[in-house]
Protein backbone atom coordinates (compact mmCIF):
# COMPACT_ATOMS: atom_id res chain seq x y z
CA UNK A 1 0.00 0.00 0.00
CA UNK A 2 2.99 2.62 0.57
CA UNK A 3 4.58 2.05 -3.00
CA UNK A 4 0.96 2.08 -4.28
CA UNK A 5 0.44 5.51 -2.51
CA UNK A 6 4.13 6.82 -3.07
CA UNK A 7 3.60 6.01 -7.06
CA UNK A 8 0.59 7.73 -7.13
CA UNK A 9 1.64 11.06 -5.13
CA UNK A 10 4.73 10.82 -7.94
CA UNK A 11 1.47 10.69 -10.74
CA UNK A 12 -0.59 13.40 -9.03
CA UNK A 13 2.93 15.83 -8.45
CA UNK A 14 3.93 15.40 -12.69
CA UNK A 15 -0.19 15.72 -13.03
CA UNK A 16 -0.35 18.55 -11.35
CA UNK A 17 2.97 20.37 -13.08
CA UNK A 18 1.05 19.71 -16.29
CA UNK A 19 -2.56 21.06 -15.83
CA UNK A 20 -1.20 24.07 -14.01
CA UNK A 21 1.77 25.04 -16.95
CA UNK A 22 -1.08 24.62 -19.54
CA UNK A 23 -3.40 26.82 -17.83
CA UNK A 24 -0.28 29.49 -17.19
CA UNK A 25 0.64 29.07 -21.27
CA UNK A 26 -3.02 29.96 -21.93
CA UNK A 27 -3.59 32.97 -19.21
CA UNK A 28 -0.06 34.50 -20.69
CA UNK A 29 -0.62 34.68 -24.09
CA UNK A 30 -0.12 37.80 -25.70
CA UNK A 31 -3.70 39.15 -26.27
CA UNK A 32 -4.52 38.36 -22.25
CA UNK A 33 -1.19 40.24 -21.68
CA UNK A 34 -2.20 43.14 -24.03
CA UNK A 35 -5.63 43.83 -22.11
CA UNK A 36 -4.50 43.33 -18.59
CA UNK A 37 -1.83 46.43 -19.53
CA UNK A 38 -4.52 48.25 -20.99
CA UNK A 39 -6.25 47.50 -18.21
CA UNK A 40 -3.94 48.46 -15.41
CA UNK A 41 -2.61 51.36 -17.70
CA UNK A 42 -4.78 53.22 -20.75
CA UNK A 43 -7.41 51.93 -22.78
CA UNK A 44 -5.60 53.98 -25.05
CA UNK A 45 -2.04 52.91 -24.91
CA UNK A 46 -0.66 52.46 -28.47
CA UNK A 47 1.18 48.61 -29.43
CA UNK A 48 4.95 50.30 -28.80
CA UNK A 49 3.32 51.56 -24.92
CA UNK A 50 1.47 47.89 -24.65
CA UNK A 51 4.89 46.49 -25.29
CA UNK A 52 6.88 48.51 -23.15
CA UNK A 53 4.56 48.18 -20.12
CA UNK A 54 5.10 44.49 -20.58
CA UNK A 55 8.59 44.20 -20.70
CA UNK A 56 9.38 46.58 -17.81
CA UNK A 57 7.34 44.25 -15.46
CA UNK A 58 8.96 40.83 -16.75
CA UNK A 59 5.43 39.42 -18.84
CA UNK A 60 8.12 39.68 -22.38
CA UNK A 61 10.28 36.90 -20.76
CA UNK A 62 9.98 33.10 -22.15
CA UNK A 63 7.37 31.60 -20.89
CA UNK A 64 9.00 28.55 -19.42
CA UNK A 65 11.19 31.55 -17.11
CA UNK A 66 7.67 33.10 -16.33
CA UNK A 67 6.59 29.62 -15.16
CA UNK A 68 9.55 28.84 -12.84
CA UNK A 69 9.43 32.33 -11.57
CA UNK A 70 5.33 31.85 -10.78
CA UNK A 71 6.16 28.48 -9.38
CA UNK A 72 8.85 29.38 -7.43
CA UNK A 73 11.90 27.26 -8.73
CA UNK A 74 13.47 30.70 -10.63
CA UNK A 75 14.68 33.41 -8.69
CA UNK A 76 12.62 36.45 -10.00
CA UNK A 77 13.27 39.03 -12.38
CA UNK A 78 15.19 42.28 -11.66
CA UNK A 79 14.70 44.35 -14.79
CA UNK A 80 16.02 47.88 -15.84
CA UNK A 81 12.94 49.66 -17.32
CA UNK A 82 12.89 51.66 -20.17
CA UNK A 83 11.79 54.62 -17.83
CA UNK A 84 15.62 53.64 -15.86
CA UNK A 85 13.23 52.39 -13.12
CA UNK A 86 14.40 49.12 -12.10
CA UNK A 87 11.66 46.65 -10.83
CA UNK A 88 11.73 43.38 -8.75
CA UNK A 89 8.78 40.45 -8.92
CA UNK A 90 9.76 39.88 -5.36
CA UNK A 91 10.49 43.49 -4.27
CA UNK A 92 8.71 45.56 -6.40
CA UNK A 93 9.83 49.50 -7.23
CA UNK A 94 13.84 49.23 -6.67
CA UNK A 95 13.89 52.82 -8.13
CA UNK A 96 17.06 53.65 -9.90
CA UNK A 97 19.51 50.93 -8.64
CA UNK A 98 19.00 47.16 -9.24
CA UNK A 99 20.09 46.72 -5.37
CA UNK A 100 17.93 44.30 -3.74
CA UNK A 101 16.68 45.08 0.11
CA UNK A 102 18.46 43.11 2.38
CA UNK A 103 15.50 41.18 3.58
CA UNK A 104 14.00 40.78 0.33
CA UNK A 105 13.62 37.01 -1.20
CA UNK A 106 15.01 36.35 -4.33
CA UNK A 107 12.23 33.83 -5.04
CA UNK A 108 8.75 34.49 -4.22
CA UNK A 109 6.63 31.67 -6.36
CA UNK A 110 3.83 29.58 -5.06
CA UNK A 111 5.89 27.76 -3.74
CA UNK A 112 6.62 30.07 -1.41
CA UNK A 113 3.31 31.30 -0.49
CA UNK A 114 3.21 34.18 -2.77
CA UNK A 115 0.38 33.90 -5.25
CA UNK A 116 0.32 37.25 -6.80
CA UNK A 117 -2.12 40.60 -6.29
CA UNK A 118 -5.32 40.57 -7.83
CA UNK A 119 -5.94 43.26 -10.30
CA UNK A 120 -9.86 43.56 -9.65
CA UNK A 121 -10.58 42.57 -6.10
CA UNK A 122 -6.81 44.73 -5.17
CA UNK A 123 -5.89 42.09 -2.37
CA UNK A 124 -3.11 39.36 -2.29
CA UNK A 125 -4.56 36.52 -4.11
CA UNK A 126 -4.26 33.69 -1.02
CA UNK A 127 -6.61 35.88 0.76
CA UNK A 128 -9.79 35.83 -1.69
CA UNK A 129 -9.24 32.06 -2.30
CA UNK A 130 -8.57 31.56 1.10
CA UNK A 131 -11.81 33.83 2.28
CA UNK A 132 -13.65 32.33 -1.19
CA UNK A 133 -12.78 28.56 -0.54
CA UNK A 134 -14.41 28.58 2.95
CA UNK A 135 -17.17 29.78 2.01
CA UNK A 136 -17.78 27.63 -0.84
CA UNK A 137 -16.40 24.91 2.13
CA UNK A 138 -19.64 25.27 4.08
CA UNK A 139 -21.92 25.42 1.48
CA UNK A 140 -20.56 21.73 0.01
CA UNK A 141 -20.04 20.70 3.35
CA UNK A 142 -24.47 20.83 3.75
CA UNK A 143 -24.44 19.49 0.69
CA UNK A 144 -22.91 16.40 1.28
CA UNK A 145 -25.00 15.72 4.32
CA UNK A 146 -27.98 16.15 2.90
CA UNK A 147 -27.30 14.40 -0.36
CA UNK A 148 -24.72 11.13 0.68
CA UNK A 149 -27.41 10.20 3.37
CA UNK A 150 -30.64 10.25 0.63
CA UNK A 151 -29.09 8.97 -1.90
CA UNK A 152 -28.03 6.04 -0.80
CA UNK A 153 -30.70 5.51 1.01
CA UNK A 154 -33.16 5.67 -2.22
CA UNK A 155 -30.46 3.68 -4.12
CA UNK A 156 -30.03 0.89 -1.43
CA UNK A 157 -33.82 0.83 -1.76
CA UNK A 158 -34.71 0.72 -4.93
CA UNK A 159 -31.53 -2.43 -5.85
CA UNK A 160 -33.45 -3.88 -3.20
CA UNK A 161 -36.34 -5.48 -5.11
CA UNK A 162 -35.54 -4.79 -8.77
CA UNK A 163 -38.77 -4.23 -11.09
CA UNK A 164 -40.73 -3.35 -8.06
CA UNK A 165 -42.68 -0.75 -7.39
CA UNK A 166 -40.70 0.84 -4.98
CA UNK A 167 -37.69 0.80 -7.76
CA UNK A 168 -39.98 1.75 -10.21
CA UNK A 169 -41.13 5.07 -8.33
CA UNK A 170 -37.26 5.80 -6.87
CA UNK A 171 -35.92 5.36 -9.89
CA UNK A 172 -37.97 8.33 -11.71
CA UNK A 173 -37.19 10.40 -9.18
CA UNK A 174 -33.78 9.72 -9.46
CA UNK A 175 -33.89 10.70 -13.00
CA UNK A 176 -36.08 13.61 -13.07
CA UNK A 177 -33.73 14.92 -10.21
CA UNK A 178 -30.17 14.45 -12.09
CA UNK A 179 -32.53 15.55 -15.87
CA UNK A 180 -33.80 19.34 -14.62
CA UNK A 181 -30.55 21.43 -14.47
CA UNK A 182 -29.48 23.28 -11.14
CA UNK A 183 -30.50 26.92 -12.58
CA UNK A 184 -34.32 25.29 -13.24
CA UNK A 185 -34.64 24.09 -10.21
CA UNK A 186 -33.06 26.93 -8.37
CA UNK A 187 -35.92 29.25 -10.08
CA UNK A 188 -38.73 27.07 -9.14
CA UNK A 189 -37.70 27.23 -5.38
CA UNK A 190 -36.86 30.74 -5.67
CA UNK A 191 -40.49 31.44 -7.23
CA UNK A 192 -42.19 28.66 -4.81
CA UNK A 193 -40.70 29.08 -1.65
CA UNK A 194 -39.55 32.42 -1.69
CA UNK A 195 -41.62 34.74 -4.10
CA UNK A 196 -44.51 37.15 -3.19
CA UNK A 197 -46.34 35.63 -6.67
CA UNK A 198 -47.10 32.34 -4.77
CA UNK A 199 -47.14 33.56 -1.49
CA UNK A 200 -44.93 30.79 0.33
CA UNK A 201 -42.30 33.21 2.24
CA UNK A 202 -40.91 30.55 4.05
CA UNK A 203 -36.86 30.95 2.82
CA UNK A 204 -34.81 34.33 1.53
CA UNK A 205 -34.17 34.10 -2.32
CA UNK A 206 -31.03 35.43 -1.94
CA UNK A 207 -28.16 33.68 0.16
CA UNK A 208 -26.03 36.40 0.20
CA UNK A 209 -26.40 36.68 4.39
CA UNK A 210 -25.42 33.41 4.80
CA UNK A 211 -21.86 34.17 3.72
CA UNK A 212 -21.91 35.73 7.32
CA UNK A 213 -24.48 33.51 9.38
CA UNK A 214 -25.71 30.46 7.89
CA UNK A 215 -29.50 29.70 9.37
CA UNK A 216 -32.32 27.43 8.03
CA UNK A 217 -34.18 30.22 5.96
CA UNK A 218 -31.42 31.68 3.88
CA UNK A 219 -28.97 28.45 3.45
CA UNK A 220 -31.89 25.85 2.51
CA UNK A 221 -32.43 26.81 -0.85
CA UNK A 222 -28.85 26.27 -2.25
CA UNK A 223 -28.20 23.54 -0.44
CA UNK A 224 -31.02 21.52 -1.86
CA UNK A 225 -30.80 22.95 -5.43
CA UNK A 226 -27.06 21.66 -5.67
CA UNK A 227 -27.99 18.27 -3.54
CA UNK A 228 -31.26 17.29 -5.68
CA UNK A 229 -29.27 17.47 -8.83
CA UNK A 230 -26.34 15.19 -7.89
CA UNK A 231 -28.61 12.83 -5.61
CA UNK A 232 -29.80 11.42 -8.27
CA UNK A 233 -26.54 10.13 -10.32
CA UNK A 234 -25.46 8.42 -7.27
CA UNK A 235 -28.84 6.87 -6.17
CA UNK A 236 -28.52 5.84 -10.09
CA UNK A 237 -25.25 4.01 -9.34
CA UNK A 238 -26.10 2.67 -5.82
CA UNK A 239 -29.33 1.28 -7.29
CA UNK A 240 -27.32 -0.09 -10.40
CA UNK A 241 -24.19 -1.39 -8.11
CA UNK A 242 -26.83 -3.21 -5.50
CA UNK A 243 -28.43 -5.03 -8.02
CA UNK A 244 -25.97 -6.54 -9.55
CA UNK A 245 -24.59 -7.47 -5.96
CA UNK A 246 -28.17 -8.79 -5.13
CA UNK A 247 -28.40 -11.42 -8.29
CA UNK A 248 -24.58 -12.91 -7.12
CA UNK A 249 -24.21 -16.61 -6.18
CA UNK A 250 -23.19 -16.04 -2.32
CA UNK A 251 -26.19 -14.03 -2.25
CA UNK A 252 -28.42 -16.74 -3.35
CA UNK A 253 -26.79 -19.30 -1.44
CA UNK A 254 -27.39 -17.42 1.84
CA UNK A 255 -30.91 -17.50 0.89
CA UNK A 256 -31.14 -20.80 0.52
CA UNK A 257 -29.36 -21.02 3.95
CA UNK A 258 -32.01 -18.92 5.16
CA UNK A 259 -30.65 -15.73 5.94
CA UNK A 260 -33.15 -13.27 7.01
CA UNK A 261 -33.30 -10.62 3.96
CA UNK A 262 -32.26 -7.92 6.59
CA UNK A 263 -29.31 -9.56 7.36
CA UNK A 264 -28.23 -10.30 3.92
CA UNK A 265 -28.77 -6.87 2.45
CA UNK A 266 -27.12 -5.33 6.00
CA UNK A 267 -24.15 -8.01 6.21
CA UNK A 268 -23.69 -9.22 2.90
CA UNK A 269 -25.16 -7.16 -0.03
CA UNK A 270 -24.29 -3.75 1.27
CA UNK A 271 -20.68 -3.72 1.58
CA UNK A 272 -19.77 -4.98 -1.64
CA UNK A 273 -22.67 -2.42 -3.05
CA UNK A 274 -20.58 0.84 -1.53
CA UNK A 275 -17.26 0.45 -3.34
CA UNK A 276 -19.19 1.82 -7.05
CA UNK A 277 -20.70 4.83 -5.55
CA UNK A 278 -17.67 5.77 -3.22
CA UNK A 279 -15.71 6.61 -6.05
CA UNK A 280 -18.82 8.58 -7.62
CA UNK A 281 -19.25 10.52 -4.05
CA UNK A 282 -15.79 11.44 -4.41
CA UNK A 283 -15.90 12.46 -7.77
CA UNK A 284 -18.71 14.97 -6.14
CA UNK A 285 -15.87 17.30 -4.49
CA UNK A 286 -14.37 18.69 -7.87
CA UNK A 287 -17.80 19.21 -9.45
CA UNK A 288 -19.00 21.09 -6.03
CA UNK A 289 -15.93 23.39 -6.03
CA UNK A 290 -16.06 24.44 -9.41
CA UNK A 291 -19.56 23.17 -10.74
CA UNK A 292 -21.69 25.47 -8.29
CA UNK A 293 -20.96 28.34 -10.57
CA UNK A 294 -25.00 28.69 -11.49
CA UNK A 295 -26.23 28.55 -8.61
CA UNK A 296 -24.14 30.93 -6.50
CA UNK A 297 -24.97 33.51 -8.85
CA UNK A 298 -29.08 32.65 -8.96
CA UNK A 299 -28.63 32.53 -5.02
CA UNK A 300 -25.90 35.35 -4.76
CA UNK A 301 -23.93 33.35 -3.02
CA UNK A 302 -19.91 34.87 -3.71
CA UNK A 303 -18.12 31.62 -3.44
CA UNK A 304 -15.42 30.03 -5.04
CA UNK A 305 -17.11 29.26 -8.64
CA UNK A 306 -17.96 32.88 -8.08
CA UNK A 307 -14.55 34.01 -8.02
CA UNK A 308 -13.65 31.88 -10.79
CA UNK A 309 -16.14 33.55 -13.31
CA UNK A 310 -15.06 36.89 -11.93
CA UNK A 311 -11.28 36.00 -12.59
CA UNK A 312 -11.87 35.01 -15.95
CA UNK A 313 -13.95 37.52 -16.84
CA UNK A 314 -12.06 40.57 -15.66
CA UNK A 315 -8.94 38.89 -16.85
CA UNK A 316 -7.45 38.97 -13.80
CA UNK A 317 -4.74 36.46 -14.51
CA UNK A 318 -2.65 36.15 -11.21
CA UNK A 319 -6.44 35.18 -9.60
CA UNK A 320 -7.03 33.00 -12.47
CA UNK A 321 -3.85 30.91 -11.99
CA UNK A 322 -4.33 30.63 -8.27
CA UNK A 323 -7.78 29.69 -8.74
CA UNK A 324 -6.91 26.72 -11.07
CA UNK A 325 -4.23 25.57 -8.68
CA UNK A 326 -6.95 25.39 -6.04
CA UNK A 327 -9.21 22.87 -8.92
CA UNK A 328 -5.96 20.40 -9.91
CA UNK A 329 -4.75 20.06 -5.65
CA UNK A 330 -8.54 18.90 -5.18
CA UNK A 331 -9.25 17.04 -8.31
CA UNK A 332 -6.10 14.97 -7.76
CA UNK A 333 -6.22 14.89 -3.87
CA UNK A 334 -10.07 13.47 -4.13
CA UNK A 335 -8.94 10.83 -7.16
CA UNK A 336 -6.08 9.75 -4.83
CA UNK A 337 -8.31 9.35 -1.68
CA UNK A 338 -11.11 7.56 -4.18
CA UNK A 339 -8.17 5.29 -5.48
CA UNK A 340 -7.10 4.27 -1.70
CA UNK A 341 -10.45 3.83 -0.42
CA UNK A 342 -11.02 1.72 -3.31
CA UNK A 343 -8.73 -0.80 -2.57
CA UNK A 344 -9.75 -0.97 1.25
CA UNK A 345 -13.18 -1.47 -0.15
CA UNK A 346 -12.37 -4.40 -2.39
CA UNK A 347 -10.14 -7.00 -1.13
CA UNK A 348 -9.82 -8.24 -5.08
CA UNK A 349 -7.49 -5.13 -5.43
CA UNK A 350 -5.79 -5.01 -2.27
CA UNK A 351 -4.89 -8.93 -2.75
CA UNK A 352 -3.48 -8.44 -6.16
Amino acid sequence: MGLFILRRLGLMVLTALCLTFIVFFLTNLYPNLEKLAKTEGNFRMTDEQVETYLGNRGYLQPTITKYGQWLGVLPGYVIEGTDGIWRSRCAGELGETASLPEDAARFCGVLQGNWGFSSVFRDDVENIIATRLALTGKLMFWVMVVMVPGALIIGVLAGMREGSRTDRSLSTVSILTTATPEYVSGVIFIAVFASTAVGLRWFNGSATSAMDDANFTNFTLPVLTIALYGMGYIARMTRASMTEVMTAQYIRTARLKGVSFQNIVLKHALRNALIAPFTVIMLQFPWLLNGVVIVETIFNYKGFGWTLVQAAGNNDIELLLGVSVVSVFVVLVTQLISDIGYVYLNPRIRIS
